[in-house]
């Protein structure tokens, strides 16, 4: 078994389906333009049944093969979203939209699956039912929880769910996985301090809140480094610091610092939001300062079943060779709101390697075409091992 002879027939179509997508980026849950696109498609490859707006936006098709007496449903994901960015990639079919980017694959993660329903469609070599999922608002709005919460699995007897996801810095043609959690959970968080404003010549006069910051901002950074587990990841980053002014001579009244926590294991994260709370409190309290703590959990830990990652792993050897597998590869301490579905039902999500490009999210980076026929073959192959016809 290898890559199918079909995809390199079908990858030009499909890779203009992607750039067309790439050059028609759309955010969060609007969007309305690549939603009708795959239901048009999926529409017209004669899929059984086409349903739109699960999960306010997302897709679902539905491919019966040509048996079905095993009664196995299989659902195989893909996210259509951009991000909120402006391109620098200087590509003929760069963003036409200012301010949105396709930079994490998502075009191409579509496209692959709108290529694989088609093949499935055609050829139907399988005993079960596949179900192919068009998911928004990955990128931080939850679009796999809006889906779940919409009876995505039980309205279509979804049994076992699979995710696929590029990587750059992996060859083009390896897949990587690793049973257990393989993407961190992913929290925000909200330290609004209040000081008490003043002239920036006479401090002694209030109670600046930028310095409670710098000191709050410091102390967090020792959560990962000297509260948690060594050998359990943590992550504690402040990324945003905003003040009520931003006159060089006045003190403001109030900073707000916000941020985001990650962590692979629940105990860790509970760990996390617990110490940052008393943090805040005992370094406001010391400054004469008080805090405003806000914590919230958007993604939980994204983690592999232990068997659907082993048969998933199998279904790549077979198709780019044993030494273009990794089934161990290290956890990320990015976030996936797969995570949302695998906890719903059993299933993995796999890494399928860009090859050297830009890194996710960067201004230059681009899906890699040469991924499709991979891509395609993998989720084909998929269904065709773990639903076999007679």
């Amino acid at each position: 078994m290898a890559v199918i002879n079909r995809f390199a027939e079908l990858a030009p179509a499909i890779t203009a389906w992607r750039r067309d997508i790439h050059a028609h980026p759309e955010i969060l849950f609007d969007t309305h333009r690549t939603s009708g696109l795959v239901a048009e498609k999926l529409r017209g490859f004669g899929v059984d049944e086409v349903v739109e707006g699960i999960g306010r936006t997302g897709v679902v098709g539905v491919i019966r093969g040509r048996e079905t007496g095993s009664g196995h449903v299989i659902g195989l994901r893909a996210d259509m979203d951009a991000l909120p960015m402006p391109e620098a990639t200087g590509l003929d079919y760069a963003s036409q939209t200012p301010g949105a980017m396709h930079a994490c694959g998502h075009d191409g993660h579509t496209a692959m699956l709108l290529g694989a329903a088609q093949y499935l469609a055609e050829t139907r070599n399988f005993d079960g039912t596949v179900v192919v999922i068009f998911q928004p608002a990955e990128e931080g709005g939850g679009g796999g929880r809006e889906m779940v919460e919409d009876g995505l699995m039980d309205r279509f007897g979804i049994q076992r769910v699979y995710g696929m996801h590029n990587l750059p810095g992996l060859a083009v043609g390896a897949f990587a996985f690793r049973p257990g959690p393989i993407m961190a959970s992913s929290d925000t968080f909200s330290i609004v301090i209040t000081g008490r404003g003043g002239h920036g010549a006479m401090p002694h006069t209030g109670i600046d809140p930028v310095v409670t910051a710098a000191q709050m901002i410091t102390a967090l950074q020792q959560i990962a480094s000297r509260n948690t587990d060594p050998l359990k990841p943590a992550v504690v980053s402040v990324t945003s610091l905003r003040t009520s002014s931003n006159a060089s001579n006045v003190i403001p009244e109030e900073v707000e610092l916000i941020g985001t926590a990650r962590a692979l294991d629940g105990e860790t994260q509970d760990l996390i939001e617990r110490r940052m709370g008393e943090v805040v409190a005992g370094i406001a309290a010391a400054h004469g300062a008080s805090a405003r703590f806000t914590y919230d959990r958007d993604y939980p830990v994204t983690a592999n079943h232990p068997d659907e990652t082993a048969f998933a792993a199998s279904v790549a050897r077979e198709v780019v060779g044993a030494a273009r597998v990794d089934a161990e590869a290290p956890p990320m301490m990015g976030a996936e709101d797969f995570s949302f579905m695998l906890n719903e039902r059993p299933g993995a999500i796999v890494f399928v390697g860009n090859g050297d490009t830009a890194a996710l999210h960067h201004s230059k980076y681009d899906f890699n075409d040469e991924v499709i026929p991979v891509g395609c073959s993998y989720w084909v192959r998929l269904v065709e091992t773990a639903m076999p016809a007679a």
